[in-house]
């Protein structure tokens, strides 16, 4: 060893002069106490980094950077596959936590759920003409794995096919559609109105009623202790609700949309729009495309009062986000045992979470639903295609990322549909002044580190 003396450092840092940089594989982000010195990194090295460096040579090359204060580096902790790296993170990792579904409430909330919806198909398929081909399709943040808190709602369509029908855009944003059948005769023939287009009010007022009866005629049926109740109708809602109460679980909301299923090329509207090319290849884009879609029955004019308004045709692609959210990576391994874990779909569902309490706080916001949250994602996947761009112990920039996004489209004004670029969703019922309120209400938690979920 050599005889001559090391350098003294100041107590309050390093030599005058002299910055300590950012140890290699840290990030760019220094943090300077109250005195302006330098003290460490926020991230520490990426986990797969370290694994492919040899153990004599970590404790060498990649020591966290000398602290310049009498404290030490505040090193993140694991938490399994995740790294909280700042108290923000270690909040939104157990938030997540909380919002967990136990496996047992889920598997008696779709069992319920399963026995309700057969009845109502027997019902529809044996006593009935005109809803006899209907096929049930699940779709929903539950068949999506994106429930959160309590499985307590659950959506699901009733379709029935149609073919040979004529599709004409109702409106100028691709959205809305009248249905025609082109020739021949239709078990729907019943529900035409004058200019031979089908009445969706007239289908939706007579899927109702059929519902109703099957709900009376099966009482008791599906479980000794739940009580099936037909909600009264809501203005301008498609659907038909149904309360589920006096299981084991929360009392379970089940929407059932009416829907026909138009076996056909995409409408105009769609061409394009759903730019998944550079997220989940063109293949799979091709293979999507190549599936039916499907109209359910949509209140379209500027009141909620039918009389102010007419029901049309709305387009549907439920089954096609499903299909995404379900196989959401850029790679096929994104999420499975031997693939990257990424957080996608922890980001949307904080966003829910936070939506949802936003709303509670703030009656105002009430027409904004988780559906603007999902439109949100789908938009940044397609901007951030590569799985390594969420990947899960990024868990906070991400969310934070995200956050940002959505607050540019409510300060716009414009939030396009994920298929029909044409169709801003933040157009009708949602003025101007209630998208400022909740992108000043998201911002602020986001630069508060989240009280709301405190």
């Amino acid at each position: 060893m050599s005889g001559r003396r090391k350098p003294r450092k100041s107590p309050a840092g390093p030599a005058r002069g002299v910055q300590p940089g950012p140890e290699p594989g840290c990030e760019k982000s220094l943090v300077r106490d109250e005195n302006g010195s330098i003290g460490g990194c926020h991230a520490v090295m990426d986990t797969k980094e370290l694994q492919q460096i040899p153990e004599e040579k970590k404790s060498k090359e990649h020591k966290q950077p000398k602290c310049t204060t009498e404290e030490k580096p505040t090193v993140p902790p694991e938490t399994g596959s995740r790294i909280v790296d700042s108290h923000q993170d270690k909040i939104l990792f157990t938030t997540l936590d909380q919002l967990k579904i136990k496996r047992t409430h889920k598997s008696d909330s779709s069992r319920i759920v399963n026995d309700v919806l057969k009845c109502i198909s027997d019902h529809m398929k044996t006593r009935t003409t005109c809803f006899k081909d209907v096929d049930l399709l699940r779709t929903g943040s539950y068949y999506e794995n994106l429930k959160i808190s309590h499985p307590d709602e659950f959506d699901v369509m009733f379709n029935i096919p149609v073919e040979r029908v004529d599709i004409r855009p109702f409106g100028d944003d691709g959205a809305f559609y009248s249905v025609a059948f082109k020739r021949g005769k239709h078990p729907l023939d019943r529900f035409l109105n004058e200019d031979n287009t089908v009445s969706a009010s007239g289908m939706l007022t007579e899927f109702r009623n059929e519902v109703k009866r099957s709900v009376k005629k099966q009482k008791g049926v599906y479980d000794c202790r739940a009580h099936v109740l037909l909600e009264r109708k809501k203005k301008g809602c498609p659907a038909v609700t149904l309360k589920i109460n006096g299981t084991r679980t929360d009392p379970i909301s089940l929407d059932i949309v009416l829907g026909l299923q138009v076996k056909s090329s995409w409408p105009t509207f769609a061409q394009e729009g759903f730019k998944i090319d550079k997220w989940l290849g063109t293949k799979v884009k091709k293979e999507l495309k190549s599936q039916s879609y499907y109209l359910v029955p949509k209140y379209e004019g500027k009141g909620t009062v039918e009389l102010e308004g007419v029901y049309s045709w709305r387009i549907s692609f439920s089954h096609v986000e499903k299909s995404i959210m379900t196989n959401h990576g850029s790679q096929k391994t994104c999420c499975e045992g031997r693939g990257i874990r990424c957080c996608r779909k922890d980001c949307l569902k904080l966003l829910k979470h936070l939506l949802g309490l936003l709303k509670a706080e703030n009656p105002s916001l009430s027409k904004f639903c988780s559906y603007h949250a999902k439109t949100t994602l789908l938009h940044a996947c397609c901007s951030r295609t590569k799985d390594s761009d969420w990947e899960a112990t990024q868990l906070g920039p991400c969310f934070r990322q995200l956050l940002k996004d959505f607050e540019g489209h409510l300060k716009d004004g414009k939030l396009p549909n994920f298929f029909i670029p044409t169709h801003n969703l933040l157009g009708s019922g949602h003025d101007r002044k209630s998208c400022q309120i909740l992108a000043q209400c998201i911002e602020e938690q986001r630069n508060k580190g989240f009280p709301v979920f405190g």
